[in-house]
């Protein structure tokens, strides 16, 4: 039986991998901006195809796509020259994936494609095939070598395949403003969902609770014991009307002792932050969570239709009942 360093092998399959995916920057450029223009204007679905190995990482992209906002549906080439290539609408739009280009399967169902005027992106690895010709644009995942030593196994053609596909999906997601909060509407169950069902109201600190709310002509050294008092490094700043006008946090506190030699006689308003981030009960948990994740905020006001505080929520509390 052959000796060989187990270790050593592996570490060149991942080095093999790295460099595949790391190659396919220098395929980025005007046909991967078409692709995304083409995949963010479908009013259809994205229909993915591709036969073997490919197929298979296709059904991922599919997967991908379709929890990011973009529907989309995996097409197998063989069986849609039996009747599934009638899922195939007007509307939609199709990416092809076939390494070599030449994928007879493949190659058969181009011309109903064509036949509906359905544009085609073509993933291949060889830019002068049959497939590449075919599309209205091309993404190039050709690989120096597979990490397989026969050079014959899908390894690292099928990883750069993959890493082209989440680059199509994340760059989709960005163009579209797909939320945290989206997200969590397309993964209801398991661990990804979990929290989904909790809104502000569900997590807050309410009213019923003391909290730490001051005038804006309170003395800043007042509010600083105020802070202090209720442990939850921030303070709400109220107008004449009851309105929330700003927000004191600790690190307020620290920058205003830093920039006056005197604080004795500055008031809240002086020193507040104006008009600081809020949300409302209705709003979903992982919206604030966005929120503070976005602005770097620990705790967020709750207020009502008049913008009167009536509630803190705090990122631990979140966090804590699950919310991603």
């Amino acid at each position: 039986m052959k000796v060989i360093d187990i270790t050593k092998v592996a570490c060149e399959v991942f080095d093999i991998e790295a460099n595949a995916i790391l190659r396919l920057k220098n395929s980025l450029g005007r046909d991967f901006d078409r692709a995304i223009d083409l995949m963010y204007n479908c009013k259809g679905r994205v229909i993915i195809t591709g036969m073997g190995k490919s197929g298979l990482i296709g059904k991922k992209i599919a997967a991908t796509l379709t929890s990011t906002g973009t529907p989309s549906y995996f097409l197998h080439p063989a069986e849609s020259t039996h009747g599934d290539s009638g899922i195939i609408t007007r509307e939609d739009l199709v990416i092809a994936i076939s390494n070599s280009g030449e994928t007879q399967e493949l190659l058969n169902l181009l011309p109903l494609i064509k036949r509906f005027g359905v544009p085609i992106i073509s993933m291949t690895g060889n830019l002068t095939s049959t497939l590449a010709k075919a599309g209205e644009c091309v993404l190039d995942i050709s690989v120096e070598k597979e990490a397989c030593p026969l050079g014959k196994a899908p390894t690292a053609s099928t990883t750069a395949t993959l890493a082209m596909g989440d680059a199509l999906a994340v760059c989709l997601l960005e163009k579209r403003g797909f939320t945290a909060e989206d997200f969590l509407i397309y993964h209801p169950g398991g661990a990804l969902g979990k929290g989904i069902k909790y809104h502000v109201s569900d997590l807050m600190m309410t009213e019923n609770r003391k909290l730490p709310i001051a005038d804006e002509n309170m003395k800043f050294t007042e509010l600083i014991k105020l802070i202090s008092d209720y442990k939850l490094g921030m303070a709400m700043i109220i107008d004449n009307s009851g309105r929330l006008s700003g927000m004191l946090t600790d690190g307020d506190i620290r920058r205003t002792v830093l920039k006056y030699p005197d604080i004795s006689k500055l008031l809240a308003k002086e020193v507040m932050t104006v008009n600081p981030k809020t949300v409302q009960t209705t709003d979903f948990a992982a919206s604030a969570l966005h929120l503070m994740e976005k602005y770097s905020i620990t705790t967020l006001p709750v207020v009502n239709d008049d913008r009167k505080p009536i509630g803190v929520v705090h990122i631990h509390d979140i966090l804590k009942a699950g919310v991603v």
